[in-house]
């Protein structure tokens, strides 16, 4: 497969044509001999194609067919938004609700679900992606027995509990052909999917969806268990995640023994951190069993000044949200103390201390859009316009870059438009100084994986 692209910005060098043979990148320079097809690049900058390094494609895709709550921020809000799903369906229809916080609602319980939807089963996701609760026909709907001890039948809540609502539901896997398409018009060339409840099952249905070019991006899969990565290539298996939750920490000695397992199978650790509680006992955990290059910490929502160095001293990789300062951060700076505000969501902190950090979007918890992510990592601003955490901004470059490594090494291995680099691309409309003045995915031109234009 031949491609070569005129006319490009390549690292501030301008006019530059870059020769694509094979799947990666055989030449760079003014006025290359032409041999195939070929892309004008209109003077655009031509950068690494973006990584997603933490996100749930399945979520993602069912997103799609769910209700969003995006936009409601009182008890009628949510109320009318229940009442317009359920107008829509017929009685008895299933209705997925996603994006819940209390501060729309309060706690919400099976019987408040009932007054709300007396004739659907409703399903209302937290805004956290670790709790459902439903109503009591959706309740009925599952099933006796078998229940798993996350389940409260008599608040309609579950815990953790996707794998097993998905087995009793039986409801068909949502297409991931429009996750696909989304995420390469937005740039990105490879994933990371970092879901716990990713099995055989599950990895095989996300491999047959790259075979078919539904999902073109180079994959890696976390899992909770054992995983074998695919022969052919279709995805790549990530680190073994660990998945705290503050009500429900794991005891010492089986977290380490988690960290030893992996070892056994020869893959890094990532650890699901948002609060500083569970921060604090992986941290001990790593201390303890042993960290290794690539070892992670996902989120890193609440990261205190002590513990900065002890990511450091252990090699930890922190990959963070940007974007949930935008799309959280005026409710963060309703319910956050002033004095632990400047602990959410580092960044510029942790790079400047040698902690390796990198991003990701988490979606479909924050957009999977990664220029919103960028944006929101140089200017700190929520969607109200204001400031959080103004000494974590980080230039327009290094925002950028934190989309830019190798999905094996994130905050550790930047990939570069090169010779004899894999021809995963961005080809932007713009040169990079003016697409980083205002970032957006509306400047993607193209997207390459492997030297075929998939955007």
């Amino acid at each position: 497969m031949r491609l070569l692209i005129r006319n490009v910005e390549v690292a501030g060098r301008v006019g530059l044509d870059v020769r694509i043979e094979g799947g990666r990148i055989a030449g760079i320079g003014a006025r290359l001999a032409g041999a195939g097809p070929e892309l004008d690049g209109r003077g655009g900058a031509l950068i690494p194609g973006l990584c997603d390094h933490h996100i749930h494609l399945f979520a993602l895709a069912a997103r799609a067919e769910s209700v969003s709550l995006e936009g409601v921020a009182s008890p009628a809000a949510f109320a009318a938004r229940i009442a317009e799903a359920t107008a829509s369906k017929p009685p008895g229809a299933w209705i997925r609700v996603l994006g819940y916080h209390e501060a729309m609602a309060g706690d919400l319980t099976r019987a408040r679900l009932d007054a709300l939807a007396p004739r659907h089963r409703l399903r209302v996701q937290h805004q956290t992606g670790s709790l459902w609760i439903l109503n009591s026909l959706a309740l009925a709907a599952l099933g006796e027995g078998g229940d798993p001890p996350s389940l409260e039948r008599d608040t309609g809540r579950i815990w953790r509990g996707d794998a097993w609502l998905r087995r009793r539901i039986g409801a068909d896997p949502p297409p991931l052909a429009p996750v696909g398409a989304r995420l390469a018009a937005c740039g990105i060339t490879a994933l990371t999917d970092a879901s716990v409840t990713t099995d055989d099952d599950a990895a095989a249905r996300l491999a047959a969806a790259h075979r078919a070019g539904e999902l073109p991006q180079r994959l890696t899969l976390m899992s909770g268990g054992a995983l074998t990565a695919a022969a052919d290539g279709a995805f790549a298996v990530g680190p073994l995640k660990v998945l705290l939750d503050d009500h429900a920490l794991p005891e010492f000695d089986d977290f380490t023994d988690r960290i030893a397992c992996a070892r056994t199978w020869d893959r890094r650790v990532a650890v699901h951190c948002v609060t500083a509680a569970e921060l604090a006992l992986t941290l001990a955990a790593f201390t303890a069993a042993g960290a290794a290059p690539g070892d992670r910490i996902e989120h890193g929502g609440v990261i205190p000044p002590d513990a900065i160095g002890q990511l450091r001293d252990l090699g930890l990789t922190v990959v963070t949200q940007p974007a949930f300062v935008r799309e959280r951060g005026d409710r963060y700076l309703r319910d956050v103390a002033p004095s632990d505000r400047v602990d959410l969501y580092r960044c510029a902190s942790l790079t400047a201390a040698g902690v390796p950090v990198a991003a990701s979007s988490d979606a479909p918890y924050a957009s999977p859009d990664p220029w919103r992510g960028i944006a929101a990592a140089i200017d700190r601003r929520t969607a109200d316009g204001a400031m959080l955490g103004a000494d974590e901004r980080v230039s327009p470059e290094a925002a950028l870059a934190l989309y830019l490594d190798d999905p094996a090494a994130p905050g550790r291995r930047p990939r570069r438009v090169e010779a004899g680099a894999p021809a995963d691309l961005c080809l932007l409309k713009a040169p990079l100084r003016d697409v980083l003045a205002a970032p957006s995915a509306e400047f993607v031109a193209a997207t390459i994986i492997g030297g075929a234009v998939v955007q």
